[in-house]
């Protein structure tokens, strides 16, 4: 069946069946609800990152050699769903969910791909093992972080996904070509119902949230994406620049101000202290700071295309670019920080 067709299947599967998800996540109580250190004041179904992988799940089954191909991504990702639902349905202390998603990256790690950059050796490859799991355990709770704002993590993955599809059809990279477009199609069919009001409404949940950004870093991992060893690292860093900035800053901030102290209290604690919440503080209002991320999301997105086959000058100018972006970024968070409120919290 044609890629086109498939997309356009996970795109309605999902927009189409969202109130049956909607319903279920009223029902059966998964539902988020409002408090002060969240942006929303209504109860909100959590279903939306189900919905998401179901159609994404829908796509796939249409080509089976796919699935074989993406195997490792596949089981890891449906098992970080179901913790991730677990979570949003009882919730789970942060060493289960740490532990289930160290699994999910092994399964990804072990079966599927690694980064390689080591010489081949009992310590190189222990080496790459480690870094390759901390990336994907990185941006898997990064994309958590990410939702915060209506359409932000869903509407960005849009974005970083679009940029990988874009090179790995470039490179004929057929498997994760078709996956990426997939996830994507999935994740516009529900970006209307994350940025309705009301009752219609509903939410990625972190069943979505981390789903979709363990998606992306095993893509990230397992893709080619350039034939120098620094560029071809270079490359996911820059199209997922905005999760990594944001964990990487908003952890910095929160030991320099001792508010976490350890790797449990890390992944457990939740504040109005990340990239889109400063942005709010500043002025922008929330659709305002979305599409400001979405923009600088193309930004950093359409840098990595345009380096995936060029020198590595171009790699290094692109990445001087990726800072001189997230300095600024620096500087504006910095200014949301002394417009807070004297405790620290909205």
């Amino acid at each position: 069946m044609k890629l086109y067709i498939a997309v356009l299947i996970s795109f309605l599967f999902v927009l189409l069946s969202m109130p049956i998800f909607r319903f279920l996540a009223f029902k059966f109580r998964i539902v988020d609800f409002p408090g002060k250190r969240k942006m929303h004041r209504t109860m909100t179904p959590l279903l939306g990152g189900l919905a998401i992988y179901t159609g994404f799940i829908v796509g796939m089954a249409i080509s089976p050699g796919v699935i074989i191909k993406t195997l490792p991504i596949l089981i890891g990702s449906g098992l970080i769903l179901i913790l991730g639902l677990v979570d949003d349905m009882r919730g789970l202390s942060a060493k289960v969910r740490i532990f289930v998603q160290l699994i999910a990256a092994l399964i990804v790690v072990l079966f599927g791909d690694k980064i390689s950059l080591l010489p081949r050796s009992w310590w190189g490859d222990t080496i790459e093992v480690i870094v390759s799991l901390v990336w994907i355990l990185g941006i898997t709770n990064g994309y958590n972080y990410l939702d915060g704002l209506d359409g932000l993590a869903a509407g960005s993955a849009v974005i970083n996904l679009s940029c990988f599809a874009i090179i790995l059809f470039i490179t004929g990279q057929s498997a994760l070509f078709i996956m990426t477009s997939l996830l994507a199609g999935a994740c516009l069919g529900f970006l209307p119902y994350n940025f309705m009001k009301g009752r219609s409404k509903v939410f990625l949940g972190d069943a979505g949230s981390t789903v979709i950004g363990f998606i992306l870093a095993s893509i990230a991992l397992v893709g080619y994406w350039a034939e120098g060893d620094m560029v071809k690292i270079l490359i996911p860093v820059l199209i997922l620049g905005v999760p990594i900035f944001d964990m990487v800053f908003t952890t910095i901030m929160r030991i320099a101000e001792k508010k976490i102290r350890t790797i449990n209290e890390w992944l457990k604690y939740a504040g109005k202290d990340h990239f889109h919440h400063y942005l709010f503080d500043i002025g922008l209002a929330s659709p305002g700071a979305v599409i400001f991320i979405y923009f600088t999301s193309i930004s950093l997105g359409l840098s990595a295309i345009i380096i995936s086959h060029a020198h590595p000058l171009m790699a290094f100018l692109a990445v001087m670019q990726g800072f001189i972006i997230f300095a600024m970024i620096g500087v504006l968070i910095v200014l949301g920080n002394r417009n807070r409120r004297p405790n620290g919290e909205n």
